[in-house]
């Protein structure tokens, strides 16, 4: 198991830039393929993007390939989420979360979640 904390969350402009961090807890997080989330209201949680246990692959939703940008430090024990040219749409309650195994876009795959972060982008 790993506890997961996301920060960073906040209000922005369309247009601007916030940078996510999800900090892990545990000695094991270098095992762990990562994946950011995110559900707005009345949604269900979609996929964002994820990477893999050693950062050497990542995948993107559609959505937001080209202005996000998902990293990981091992050593700090955190993955971080990078957000440009924020749109309106990409307002919702960001998650971060844990798998054993490969990356996967699937929500069902990870068996561990943060608890949220807002991020709100204003027209």
């Amino acid at each position: 198991q790993v506890q997961l904390v996301e920060s960073g969350g906040g209000l922005v402009q369309a247009g601007g830039s916030l940078r996510l961090s999800c900090a892990a807890s545990g000695r094991t997080f270098s095992t762990y393929s990562m994946g950011w989330f995110r559900q707005a209201p009345g949604n269900e949680r979609e996929f964002v993007a994820t990477i893999s246990w050693n950062g050497g692959s990542t995948n993107y939703a559609d959505s937001v390939k080209g202005r996000f940008t998902i990293s990981r430090d091992n050593a700090k024990n955190t993955v971080y989420l990078q957000m440009n040219s924020l749109k309106p749409e990409d307002t919702a309650v960001y998650y971060c979360a844990a798998r054993r195994g490969i990356s996967s876009r699937g929500v069902g795959d990870y068996e561990n979640w943060g608890q949220g972060t807002q991020v709100t982008v204003s027209s």
